[in-house]
């Protein structure tokens, strides 16, 4: 069997062949600086000679004078041929070698004739820009230099239903392959065929080996979609190309890259000096475009567009890149601004200071969770601690996860011992972790004809105030002491809390030197009850209330009022009500106006509580 050895094949291997990763399976490596060196595999030595430059993926032995790319390296390791490195390496990889074919032949003759179908399109689309006042007027309001329109070859599609499709069939092209090409489209009749982009600024992809591949399109106004993309062809997939890339050097000096959202972010952000940004073409970033990325050895920033869909498409992006072993900054943008917008308005020394101040990927995942939580209510607290835990969890270093649990610790305002528990995980058996699945589906298993009790729908910061006193009485008898001097058990207004309540109030009055209560000894009491929602139970079991407040004292007082106030206020609710009721009939008994009377009475007294509680 012979095989399609051809020059994008060659070009295949060398880009997603990492020789570090290769070589590392027949030599053991050490990064010292930007390299790696070993012992060499290919003379006997004892002082490691052998280096491999991860930039310019070549290796070199100062021993013996061996050196090479990849494939000279499997040549020479395995003894093989060219061809055979060549399929080695492919099998390795996962990348498909053609088998030498009329097929084949056909199909590289298919992919010639739309690289030539689209650098046909892409001067065709750069005439009508120098011939269209309307679009450059467009690109000047945009203050992009007349270089950097011919650098990035940006065009205009104009805005006819057939400019593209006439021009490229007078140069002898069938319809069939512009259609191919993604240029144009069959009409739904089935009558002809019409240009896919029209009245729009066009931006050639190029790939690395200079060859445009597809578009990218932009409208003049606000009309929708704002962009229109080449849809996938037999040379162009949008997850396996990087707009800008081809200006890219792996082997400058160059040490940056930047990746963004779109076309004009990278071609703003080179007009005004910053020649090091690349955009994943209008799609979610994928993991090909990592793979991509990684080749290139550089020190990766991440700036997307600031608003929700960017935060989100950021938080996915790193995501994909800590699977590939890339660890990017974040550059931060002001809200809803995106770096096009920014460094128009600001200028290339305010956009450098973005990226001399970006973060690391933990600490805007963490800057994300603070803008998403108010630390400041208790419910939010605990939420935003779960979710920094299960972060932290995931850190490979005990040095960075201990510094980062000091850190956050001392932000909140909870002792670092309490977080880091969280962090590491409860395995106490008086954890509710071990008891909730046995009782998770406890609602489940009683009379279903039996008549749910009514419950009372609570406020939310009403309902977590009662979870975290009921949590902390159960915590400590100490806690429970000062919490019964200003409620009593049916002060808790919620069905379940009010249940928890009378099991716990019972237990510290029967044994008066208990000190805390065990959950396994609650669940037991609750097994009997009906109708129970288990989810909000174990909530509550769940809480680790160090996690609240160092300051135990003031969080007790602050739930304490808290729930007094809501008392008083559905109290006055009550009242209000009832009043109503009795104003509204029309005619009213001796009962209705001393009853009328007595309402008022409470209702002043009332106020005068809540005032006094203000």
């Amino acid at each position: 069997m012979t095989y399609s050895i051809d020059e994008e094949l060659i070009e295949r291997i060398h880009d997603s062949v990492n020789l570090i990763d290769l070589a590392s399976n027949y030599v053991q490596l050490k990064r010292t600086g930007s390299n790696y060196v070993g012992l060499c595999p290919f003379h006997n030595e004892k002082t490691p000679s052998f280096t491999i430059s991860e930039s310019k993926q070549l290796f070199h032995c100062f021993g013996c004078g061996e050196g090479g790319d990849a494939i000279s390296f499997i040549m020479k390791i395995e003894n093989l041929s060219f061809v055979e490195a060549v399929k080695f390496i492919a099998d390795r990889e996962g990348i498909p070698i053609e088998e030498k074919s009329s097929y084949n032949q056909k199909l590289k003759e298919e992919k010639n004739l739309i690289y030539q179908i689209n650098r046909d399109a892409a001067r065709f689309y750069y005439l009508n820009l120098t011939r269209n006042k309307e679009a450059l007027n467009y690109l000047k309001k945009r203050n992009l230099s007349k270089n950097t329109i011919k650098r990035f070859g940006l065009g205009y599609a104009p805005a006819r239903w057939d400019g593209i499709k006439n021009y490229l069939t007078k140069k002898g092209y069938k319809e069939e392959d512009l259609e191919k090409a993604g240029l144009i489209g069959k009409k739904r009749d089935n009558t002809g065929y019409y240009d896919k982009f029209r009245n729009r600024i066009m931006f050639p992809i190029i790939d690395t080996r200079g060859r445009v591949i597809g578009f990218g399109g932009r409208v003049l106004d606000d009309s929708m979609p704002k962009y229109l993309n080449s849809r996938d062809t037999l040379v162009f997939v949008k997850g396996d190309n990087l707009y800008g890339l081809n200006y890219i050097k792996r082997t400058s000096s160059l040490k940056r890259l930047i990746l963004v959202e779109g076309y004009m972010d990278v071609i703003s952000l080179y007009n005004y000096g910053i020649d090091y940004a690349v955009a994943s073409l209008g799609t979610a970033f994928t993991p090909n475009q990592a793979k991509l990325l990684k080749r290139y050895n550089k020190e990766l920033y991440i700036c997307y567009d600031s608003d929700k869909a960017g935060i989100k498409a950021t938080m996915k992006a790193l995501n994909i890149l800590d699977k590939e072993g890339i660890k990017p900054r974040v550059i931060l943008l002001p809200k809803d601004q995106d770096p096009d917008d920014y460094i128009g308005k600001n200028g290339l020394e305010a956009f450098e200071s973005l990226i001399d101040n970006a973060l690391s990927p933990l600490d805007y995942k963490l800057l994300i969770l603070r803008m998403k939580y108010d630390i400041e209510d208790y419910e939010d607290k605990i939420k935003f601690i779960k979710e920094v835990s299960n972060i932290l969890r995931g850190l490979k270093s005990p040095v960075e996860r201990e510094i980062y649990i000091d850190k956050i610790a001392r932000e909140i305002q909870i002792s670092k011992e309490a977080l880091e528990k969280e962090v590491v995980g409860r395995n106490d058996k008086n954890d509710s972790t071990f008891y909730k699945d046995k009782y998770r589906n406890g609602r489940n298993r009683h009379n279903k004809n039996k008549i749910t009790p009514i419950k009372m729908v609570l406020k939310p910061a009403h309902l977590t105030a009662e979870k975290i006193l009921i949590r902390l009485m159960i915590e400590n008898r100490q806690y429970y002491n000062r919490i019964k001097e200003d409620l009593g058990r049916e002060d808790f207004l919620n069905y379940e809390i009010n249940i928890l309540a009378h099991i716990i109030f019972d237990e510290y009055e029967k044994n008066p030197n208990k000190m805390n209560i065990d959950l396994n000894y609650i669940y037991d009491k609750l097994k009997d009850e009906k109708d129970l929602d288990y989810d909000l139970i174990n909530e509550i079991m769940e809480l680790n209330v160090e996690l609240l407040s160092e300051d135990k004292r003031k969080l007790i007082e602050d739930l304490i009022h808290r729930v007094r106030m809501w008392k008083l206020k559905m109290d006055r609710e009550k009242i209000l009500k009832e009043l109503k009721e009795i104003e509204s009939k029309k005619q009213k008994d001796e009962g209705d106006v001393n009853r009328f009377k007595s309402l008022c009475l409470e209702l002043t007294k009332l106020d005068k509580k809540l005032k006094s509680h203000m």
